[in-house]
């Protein structure tokens, strides 16, 4: 006798059509591309998901995502299908830069009253906004008493929570430098909790960047590192306009190593360093506006 797929917990392998549907639901949803070559990862992290829907094959799970009901099913696949990979003071060089050259002239302003606002996107479950947020408190000691800001999103709204919980495991917390772990983090039931100080600098907040976005004011600083990878060519290109609109003058925008920025025609971005470009405060002549 014949069992029924749920009855056994056996979940109907995707067809090449279903897994290219899936494929395009994602590039629509989140701007991520999915290869071809993907299909084991797919079925991999998207069974789990089956299992809790209870469904038994990936034709039902298809319809839900396409369905008015199915967008809330439609942020989970988003979060199982996506990439977080990040840990502290991941691609060191930037921060250096951060802090011997792009932050004087911010603290300086900060100092003067001024407002000083930087944005990690796509920033994971935090590593990433706290490195940030610990250079800045290093070099302005008495940071709360002044108006400076960091927001931090991501499109997974689960590793969102995670960032805002602000807890890691020793593991992790050991990719902080020892003088900035013994200073800004404190000891907890699981590891090691950023201390409430840096946490309080930081706004948390459920971001997709292939969506509009609800963001006014300008930034002195954006961080996107290895995010765009996972976008086609046109979604890369659109990023890079919509951060640049988004820029102070003078501001900085820090990408991942295999990533670069695509200077197009009548854009004011110019290089700045390994993987970090400027707004210039006027519009560069043609040898600055040439993509290196």
């Amino acid at each position: 006798m014949n069992t029924h797929p749920l009855l056994s917990g056996i979940i109907e392998a995707p067809t090449t059509s279903e897994l290219a549907s899936i494929a395009t639901i994602m590039r629509e949803a989140a701007g991520v591309i999915i290869g071809p070559t993907k299909g084991a990862m797919v079925q991999s992290r998207l069974a789990k998901r089956l299992r809790a829907l209870k469904l038994g094959n990936y034709r039902a799970y298809i319809a839900l995502l396409n369905s008015i009901e199915g967008e809330t099913e439609k942020r989970q696949m988003v979060s199982a299908l996506t990439t977080n990979v990040t840990h502290f003071f991941r691609e060191n060089h930037h921060f250096d830069q951060l802090r011997h050259s792009t932050l004087p002239p911010l603290i300086a302003r900060a100092k003067a009253g001024g407002r000083v606002r930087l944005w990690s996107a796509g920033c994971s479950n935090g590593p990433e906004a706290y490195s940030i947020a610990m250079v800045m408190a290093d070099l302005l000691p008495e940071i709360a008493r002044y108006d400076v800001r960091i927001l931090a999103t991501d499109i997974d709204q689960a590793v969102v929570a995670r960032a805002r919980a602000a807890t890691y495991d020793i593991a992790t917390a050991n990719g902080i430098p020892p003088c900035f772990r013994n200073r800004f983090t404190e000891p907890c039931e699981t590891g090691v909790r950023i201390a409430s100080d840096l946490r309080n600098l930081i706004t948390f907040q459920e971001l997709n960047l292939h969506a509009p976005w609800p963001i006014r004011g300008q930034f002195d600083v954006i961080f996107c590192r290895n995010v765009v990878i996972y976008f086609d060519h046109q979604a890369q290109n659109s990023l890079w306009r919509r951060f640049e609109s988004l820029l102070a003058p003078g501001g900085w925008l820090f990408v991942g190593h295999s990533e670069r920025v695509s200077i197009q025609q009548g854009s004011r971005l110019v290089t700045a360093g390994i993987t970090s470009y400027r707004l210039a405060e006027r519009d560069p002549l043609p040898e600055e506006n040439v993509w290196r």
